[in-house]
This record gives structure tokens, sequence and C-alpha cells, in this order.
């Protein structure tokens, strides 16, 4: 038995350790660093390094463990995309910022690939061809009863599309180009579906939720962050109303998330990118179902960071009643008012909170507009309480020594208990309170503040939830 398992190792030991390698002879790169970059999940990592010779021949190492697309880079960070797949890959030309004159010498699946993106070049500017004149007849009442034009217009897309399906369906379906040139064709479609293509949205929003977001070839391809912004950029972009986006937003987070408890170093990854994403794109009804989705899921562990971010929304969510603020520190009240006690002792119809530091450089690009926009804000019944995460004196004062409002500061950075009762962990972060100190909005920006005072208090809108 153990001479049986012994020749089982030896056979295959070759197999495992196998080393491929890249060789390149690019003429303008004599004597210049050359990269070779592969991907993890959302990071980069250099797989192998060297320097062109004198005549731009370089020599690049890779293995089977880095699988997946890669990019050769040089110093003056310019690349070129390959897919590593236990074979060696040839390259000949000028310069990697001249694609054009690049050859791939040796490498089936490079080969194939190069043949792809230059056939899809192609077919995307017939496509384009045929879509405007489809808009055309389609919009165009003089053209609406010629039939025979449109069947053209519509036999000659979908020849278009069937040819680029032929060419994915003959690739080796057990090679990583296989699984690639769909993922990477799906996401470069998504500015085009959207803008000309809008009959395409529904069967492209079926393509990403299709995807298995657990599969390791996701994590190699340098396209995960891409994935999922297009995927919700699709939704976003693609639905006819706010209550329609929300609905197809949480289904796709279902689809994602559930797919993922049986890793959780993947669900925590997605997490918390979708998370940021959609905070930063202020789809905060999203972020929340999102947030207490992952909360509440008890067959996968997250981490205590992401914790403390998720958690916030289970106790400041909109309609919440935040925790009050009691001044022990230095206070400099607003211009022409008494000093306070606490956040309650503020009457005003509304209170925006904010917490920022001296150090934060987001803070120091929307502060000024803050200070600008405070005086209208003040004749709208808006008073402004900044919090400061700073830990020195002098900084403090220097830096809230110009604001009209409410400033206070207790020196303790992040573990200040308002830091910690609102659930802080980024600067700056706003909160819209009203008279009873009631969460009404939670602003992503000065900008989106002001533009909440425009709308509802300057111009009268009715505001959600509010009766006649």
């Amino acid at each position: 038995m153990k001479v049986i398992l012994l020749a089982f190792l030896v056979f295959f030991a070759p197999w495992v350790n196998a080393q491929y390698h890249i060789q390149g002879t690019l003429s303008e790169l004599a004597g210049q660093p050359v990269k070779l970059v592969g991907y993890h999940g959302l990071d980069s990592y250099i797989i192998d390094s060297t320097v062109a010779n004198e005549k731009g021949l370089f020599y690049l190492k890779f293995n089977k463990e880095h699988t997946g697309a890669a990019v050769i880079t040089t110093s003056g960070n310019n690349s070129f995309l390959v897919i590593l797949d236990r074979e060696n890959i040839g390259i000949k030309g000028e310069n990697l910022a001249q694609s054009a004159s690049l050859q791939i010498v040796e490498g089936k699946e490079n080969q194939l690939m190069a043949e792809y993106i230059n056939g899809n070049m192609a077919r995307e500017k017939a496509l384009a061809g045929w879509d405007y004149l489809k808009r055309v007849y389609d919009s165009d009442s003089s053209f609406l009863n010629d039939i025979e034009a449109k069947n053209v217009i519509l036999k000659e897309r979908n020849q278009i599309r069937r040819s680029e399906e032929r060419f994915l369906n003959n690739l080796d379906a057990e090679s990583y180009l296989s699984w690639y040139l769909p993922i990477r064709k799906l996401v470069n479609s998504v500015p085009v579906i959207t803008q000309d293509r809008i009959e395409d949205i529904p069967g492209a929003l079926h393509k990403f939720r299709n995807i298995n977001y657990s599969d390791n070839r996701l994590y190699k391809s340098g396209l995960l962050g891409d994935v999922l912004q297009s995927h919700f950029f699709l939704i976003e972009n693609g639905e006819s109303s706010m209550e329609a986006m929300y609905t197809s937003m949480k289904l796709s987070i279902d689809t994602i998330l559930d797919g993922l408890t049986a890793d959780e170093s993947k669900y925590n990854l997605i997490t918390e990118y979708l998370f940021k994403l959609l905070e930063k794109r202020s789809l905060y009804e999203a972020s929340e179902y999102l947030a207490l989705k992952v909360l509440n899921e008890r067959s996968c562990t997250i981490n205590q960071n992401l914790s403390y971010q998720l958690e916030h929304y289970r106790a400041m969510k909109i309609g919440k009643i935040a925790p009050d603020i009691v001044f022990n520190g230095d206070l400099k009240p607003s211009e022409g008012n008494k000093i306070l006690h606490k956040l309650s002792d503020i009457k005003s119809k509304y209170t925006v909170v904010i917490f920022g530091a001296s150090w934060c450089p987001a803070c120091q690009q929307e502060f000024p507009q803050l200070i600008e926009d405070y005086a209208k804000w003040k004749t709208q019944g808006v008073e402004i309480v900044f919090i400061s995460l700073d830990d020195d004196k002098k900084a403090f004062t220097n830096f809230s020594k110009i604001f009209p409002f409410t400033s206070f500061c207790d020196y303790q950075k992040w573990e200040g208990k308002a830091v910690k009762d609102y659930y802080v962990f980024a600067t700056p972060t706003i909160y819209l309170l009203d008279n009873k100190n009631s969460i009404i909005l939670r602003p992503n920006s000065v900008a989106q503040m002001d533009a909440w005072v425009d709308w509802y208090l300057v111009k009268g809108n009715k505001m959600p939830g509010m009766k006649d």
C-alpha cells in the first residue's frame, strides 16, 4: 500500500508543483522592471518580478495556485491582461502601452482571449450601429409599418450575438478562460445596457444573480469588486421606482449572501464591501436590510469590526430616538447662545449632529460648505452640533474656532461616549434629528443635507410620513 501511495505522489508531484512561465520580448522595455500581478479577492499581489534585459526580454514564473487573471505591469503603470492556466505564454511587440503592437506567440488560452477581445470590439461597433437603427425605426412614425426593415435589424443583431455565443461555446469547458470571458463581458455590458439596451436588463440581472459568489475563480479574476458594483448599478438604473429598486436589491442581497454562509471569510468580505458600496451610494434602505440580515444570521460568524459597523443600524435606524449627549468636556457654544449641558437642551425644530475631526481629510473638505450653509439652515430651524474626535486640545480649538455652531470635544477620540453611543466608525458621520431627538435622516454628505433643507424646508415639499 505504501509503495502504491509513493508511486502516486511521485507521479502527480510534477503536476502539482509544475512551474510555468511568461516570456516576453518587448523592445521598448529594455532595462525596465516588469511585474506579474495576480488577484486575491479584492486585493492584488505580486506573483513574480524581474528586469528586462537590453533587448527587452523578460521571464516571469507562476504555478497552478496562481490560476486566474493577472496583469503584466511596468514602472510606467502600463499593463497587459493575461490568463494564467497551466500553460506557458509568449509575447512579442514593442511596449505594453501599445497593445496593437503586441502578439501572443505562445499560449492557446491567451491567443483565444486576444481573438475574443479583438472580435468583440468589432461586434460591439456593429451592434451599436444596429441599435441606433432600431431606435430610429421604433421612434420615427414614418417607419412604424416597415416590418421588413425591422425584421432585418432584429436578424442582424441576433446574428452578431450568436457569433459570440458560438465562440464562447467552443472554448474548453474546463479552462479558466471559458468562465472568465462571460463574466467580464457581463460587467462590461452594463453601461451600454442601462443606456441603450434596456430590454436586456432583466436578462443581465438574471445572469448576475446566477453567478456563484463562492466560486474561487471569482476571487482570482480581479473582477469581484466590478461584479458587485455592476450588479447593483444595474438595479439602481434599471428599475422604474424606488420601491421596485429596493425590492430588487434585497433579492440580490439574499441571493448573494445565502450562497456564502458556508465560507465565513468570503461572507465577511462580500458583506463589508456591499455595505460600503450601498452607504456610498446613499442606498440606505438596502444597506439597512443588509446590516440586519447579517446581524440576524446564525450560521455564520462575522468579524468584530464589521459587526460594530452593522450594529449601528439596529440601534440608529431612522425613526429611532438618538441617545442624548452630555457635554462633559470642552464646549464652544454657537454664536450668541448660552452654554449647553446636553444635546437635548437645544430647542430647535431640527438638529444636525456631525462627528468629525481636524485630522479628517473629508472633514476639511466638507466643513467650509457646512459653515457657508449654516446661516440658511438656521433660518429654517436647523441647528448644528459638531462632535470632535480630536484628542488634542490645541487641534480642536484651532479647527473649531471659526465654526459659528456648537462644537464639543472630550478628547477620547474613538473611545468617547457619544462616539460609541452613535456607533461612529468613520468621519464625517452625520445624523439629522427632530425636536424629540428622533432620527429622520442619515446624510452621507453636507451637500445631501443641504439638498434636504432646500427640498423640504425652503420649498416646503411634504416629508415622508407626514399627514396632510
